[in-house]
């Protein structure tokens, strides 16, 4: 190779990497779905789903392969941590697809939810109609299972009562929230927020964060509360772009 074509070569070689990574950033990684696989007790026999962040803006194609493999992954049931709409002019899309789910949804809000001033009423509807339920400040017990699931609002801590089963999962939009659950103790919490960043550099992690997050940005970690899993969420919030940061979601073995 000739000086001058090895310099173009570097050249050429410079150019098309940024250009491949804007090209993933954009139009691949926001809708190249993964799915994790957690099994925190390895004699668990409860198998569930937990996706959050939807923030559904009219793609129903990524939307229905998000309802797609959730149906395809077969859960006993479904939990979703807020921000399904940002908008009220996508709410009935969005619940339509919740609909398709083919396992009980429980569901609690995010700040968006509160932010659009969604009706939660159709909220309570449609995840009713799955066999879940919407859960603002509020629990359920499921006796067939020994287990208490606790959704989260606006009012938190202060609504919650003491626990009603043998095994207790939380429901929270906002990670950092497990700092002021104080006494309050659960077996799993999930929550989403964050987005992990959405845009996440190797060696690095997020650049940005939304306030509510703290250090739990993504993934696992041990608090007082219990067991946190933060999801990465599965739609985007302001610019439409993820990079080392798929969208996810968390299939729970406990």
């Amino acid at each position: 190779m000739s000086a001058l074509s090895r310099r173009q070569f570097l050249k050429m070689t410079a150019m098309a990497l940024p250009a491949a990574v804007i090209i993933d950033t954009r139009l691949i990684e926001p809708t190249n779905l993964r799915v994790t696989h957690l099994q925190p007790n390895p004699n668990g026999t409860t198998r569930f789903i937990h996706f959050t962040d939807f923030h559904h803006k009219g793609d129903t194609a990524y939307a229905d392969k998000v309802v797609r493999t959730i149906n395809e992954l077969k859960p006993e049931f479904v939990c979703f941590t807020g921000d399904l709409v940002e908008d009220t002019r996508y709410l009935d899309e969005a619940l339509h697809f919740i609909a398709k789910i083919q396992a009980p949804v429980y569901g609690s809000p995010g700040n968006h939810d509160y932010w659009c001033r969604a009706p939660f009423s159709a909220y309570e509807r449609v995840f009713s109609a799955t066999g879940g339920r919407w859960l603002v400040d509020a629990s359920l017990v499921l006796p067939e299972r020994d287990l208490e699931l606790v959704g989260l609002g606006r009012e938190g801590v202060p609504m919650l009562k003491p626990r009603q089963a043998t095994r207790r999962f939380l429901l929270t939009h906002y990670p950092k929230s497990v700092e002021d659950l104080g006494a309050q103790s659960f077996d799993w919490i999930m929550a989403g927020h964050s987005h992990g960043g959405q845009v996440r550099i190797p060696g690095y992690g997020a650049i940005a964060l939304p306030w509510g997050v703290g250090r739990y940005d993504l993934g696992y970690f041990k608090t007082a509360a219990g067991p946190l899993y933060v999801n990465a969420g599965i739609g985007t919030y302001r610019i439409p772009w993820r990079f080392n940061c798929r969208p996810e979601i968390t299939v729970v073995t406990i």
